[in-house]
Order: C-alpha cells, then sequence, then structure tokens
C-alpha cells in the first residue's frame, strides 16, 4: 500500500466530522450519559429534552415547515427504509383492502429490493419501474404502472451507485393523483444537495448519518403528519410506538451535531464540488475506454460528490485491487465475492451491456475532498488502466 491514502469512497461511509467526535465526547463526559430519555426522574427528563432538541435539529434539515414529531430516529437508512416499505404499504391496504400493489423502481437500494419478498409475503404484488438510459425514472413509466390497487410508490431521491437524481416532485404527484402514498430513499442525497420536503412533495423520506459524517448506526424517517404507518415491530412505545427500544441518544447526539454543522452550508459545497466531479468526468473520459455511466454527464442531473463510470475489458475488481495498492479508496458498483462479480442491477437496469458494467467504478467524496487528491488519482487510474491492456 502507499505510503499515503486517500479515501475517495464516501458514498459508502463518510469519517465522522469533528463536530460530531466532539459532540459526542461532551456527552460521554455529562450527566445524562447513558439515561433513558424515556425515564421520569430529573436524568430522564434531561436527556429526554436533549432528545428533542436533536430531533428539532434533524427535522430543520427537511425543510423549514417541519415538525419535530415528523421526525422518526432508526438504527440507520435500512431500517427507515424498511419500516416504510412495509409499514407504509401495510397502512395503506388497511385503509383501503384493494390498495394491494407496491411499485418500486429497479434501482433502489438492496435495503429496499431485497424486502421485496417480504412485501409478497404479506399479500402484496410488487412491480418494478425501469429508468431511462439516463439513469432516472421518467414520470410517464411510472404513470403507465399506476392505478387504484397501488399503495406505495417507493423511488429514491438519488441513486447511490450513478448518483443520478431523480424527480422526485414530478414522481410523487403521479402517485398522488392515483391516491398512493409516496416515499423516497434519501441516504445518498440529503445534506449533499439541498432539498425540502415539502418541494419534493414525498410522504416519507430516509436519512443515515454516516453518509453526512455523522455516527454509524443511526438514522432517521420523516412521515409527513397524519400519513398513516405500521410498525415493524413492538415493544416499548418509544418514538410514537413505531420503533420500540430506548433511544441511542450518544448516536443522535453525534447525529445532531453533524447536521448542524453541515446544513448551513450545502448549497456552497454543491457549488465547490461540482467543478471538481466535472473535472474527473472530463479527464477520466478523455480516454475512448472509459465512459460515464449515465451518458452525457454534463447535462445530467446529479449529486455533486459521486463520479460514475465503467470501463470497457477491465473488470472492477482488478480496478479497485491496483488503485487500492496506489493509495486511493474506491468502490465499484457490482458485487464481488469468492473471486467472481456480478453485474451492477443498476447499471443493467439502465440497459448497459453486462461485460461494460463489469468495469464500473464509483469515485465519490465531499466537502473534505483535497482537490490535488484527485489530481494524483487521474494519474494513478490511467496508470492501471494501461498496465491492465494487453
Amino acid at each position: 500500500m502507499s505510503d499515503t491514502y486517500t479515501n475517495l469512497d464516501y458514498a459508502a461511509s463518510t469519517p465522522m466530522r469533528p463536530e460530531a467526535i466532539r459532540a459526542q465526547l461532551d456527552y460521554d463526559a455529562s450527566e445524562i450519559a447513558g439515561a433513558n430519555p424515556n425515564s421520569l426522574h430529573s436524568l430522564g427528563r434531561k436527556a429526554a429534552q436533549v432528545l428533542e432538541s436533536c430531533r428539532r435539529v434533524v427535522a430543520r434539515s427537511f425543510g423549514s415547515r417541519v415538525r419535530a414529531s415528523e421526525v422518526i430516529f432508526c438504527g440507520g437508512g435500512t431500517e427507515a427504509n424498511v419500516l416504510a416499505l412495509i409499514g407504509l404499504a401495510e397502512a395503506a391496504r388497511a385503509a383501503d383492502r384493494r390498495r394491494d400493489r407496491v411499485l418500486v423502481s429497479a434501482i433502489e437500494h438492496d435495503s429496499i429490493l431485497d424486502n421485496l419478498p417480504q412485501l409478497r409475503a404479506l399479500g402484496f404484488t410488487v412491480d418494478t419501474v425501469k429508468p431511462n438510459r439516463r439513469g432516472y425514472v421518467e414520470p410517464s413509466e411510472l404513470e403507465a404502472l399506476m392505478g387504484p390497487d397501488v399503495a406505495l410508490v417507493s423511488i429514491m431521491f438519488a441513486n447511490n451507485e450513478t448518483g443520478v437524481i431523480q424527480p422526485v416532485r414530478a414522481l410523487s404527484d403521479v402517485a398522488h393523483a392515483h391516491g398512493a402514498v409516496y416515499h423516497a430513499d434519501a441516504v445518498q442525497g440529503w445534506l449533499h444537495v439541498p432539498f425540502d420536503v415539502a418541494d419534493l412533495g414525498v410522504d416519507a423520506l430516509s436519512i443515515a448519518g454516516h453518509k453526512v459524517g455523522g455516527p454509524v448506526g443511526i438514522g432517521a424517517l420523516y412521515l409527513k403528519g397524519r400519513t398513516p404507518i405500521r410498525p415493524r415491530s413492538l415493544g416499548g412505545g418509544q418514538e410514537r410506538g413505531l420503533r420500540p427500544g430506548t433511544q441511542d441518544l450518544r448516536a443522535i447526539v453525534g447525529l445532531a451535531a453533524a447536521v448542524d454543522a453541515l446544513l448551513p452550508h450545502v448549497a456552497e459545497h454543491v457549488s465547490e464540488l461540482r467543478p471538481l466531479a466535472d473535472n474527473l468526468y472530463d479527464r477520466l473520459c478523455s480516454n475512448s475506454s472509459v465512459h460515464a455511466t449515465m451518458g452525457d454527464w454534463a447535462d445530467s442531473d446529479r449529486l455533486p460528490g459521486i463520479v460514475s463510470i465503467y470501463v470497457e475489458g477491465i473488470d472492477s475488481e482488478e480496478l479497485i485491487l491496483k488503485l487500492d495498492g496506489l493509495g486511493f479508496a474506491v468502490s465499484a458498483a457490482s458485487a464481488c465475492s469468492s473471486g467472481s462479480m456480478d453485474a451492477s442491477h443498476v447499471l443493467r437496469a439502465m440497459r448497459i451491456p453486462r461485460e461494460d458494467a463489469l468495469g464500473s467504478l464509483r469515485i465519490s467524496f465531499d466537502d473534505r475532498v483535497d482537490p490535488a487528491a484527485l489530481d494524483r488519482f487521474v494519474e494513478a487510474f490511467f496508470e492501471v488502466v494501461h498496465d491492465a491492456r494487453p
């Protein structure tokens, strides 16, 4: 491994921000460390005050009109997604027995797709909406599948592999026109681009702390007021009875601190990061064997800190391991295990040929990136590509 190592896999998880680390250390040294915020005694009440203060901070990140009561803390983005996917669908069917169908996009995260068998076991029919070649779901494609039997539409805010932002407002309008509920997995896009849930028109939206410099193992579900939902588990009544178990206040404090540090600067970070990503696309795709996964990257609505490419004739695994040896952590949009590799379901849904999708690479970073490190990465990347050629 190189003496200097650069993490360019922030879309997988980000280092904790100093503000979040300090907040957790302050919590550890405080009198409420370990106190149960559901207890009636004075320590419990103080812990509850901190919990609700953090809830208000997270609520602000969803929009100026979001109430703290619309934030449900969960053990991460996956748990938030599962609660929304199954809980919203069951509640919608309970209100109207005709609504026994769920629509999701073919490019969802595995925390959605891997739970579709649960929905089917519960008696729901599940249909998938395919994206276009540029990586987003067109409202007309969703409209073609809608009907009075649809309980829930779950289509993400931005894709975790390509970074392509979905036309959420137009999609939620289609869903609502047919009486369905709309959920968006915003784990990858939250606090990376500005948005307001009121403008998006969503009924529920999932986030995770470790994607923005907060702790691992904490997330939240925005749930619009009066939106029916059923819990996935019972036992204690915490979080409005939707997520039982004593809240991890230490993790929540760290999450709120990361939000406080990042929220005022989101638009500024977009303006700083987009030129870096554009330059990276321009330089990498100057090689005729390297292609942006969404085609015309310059005209794509995408997250500013994700660069998604594929390389003709070279497998992702080879690229990742050789770049790792040169001091760069990147990832592929494909799963690697036991020496075998399968193409990304996202890229295949975008109609990228399997042999090309097997050469995918995702470079991701946030406001803490060193632009000089990106220059060094380009040099290392072309060294690897050159050495890999016959």
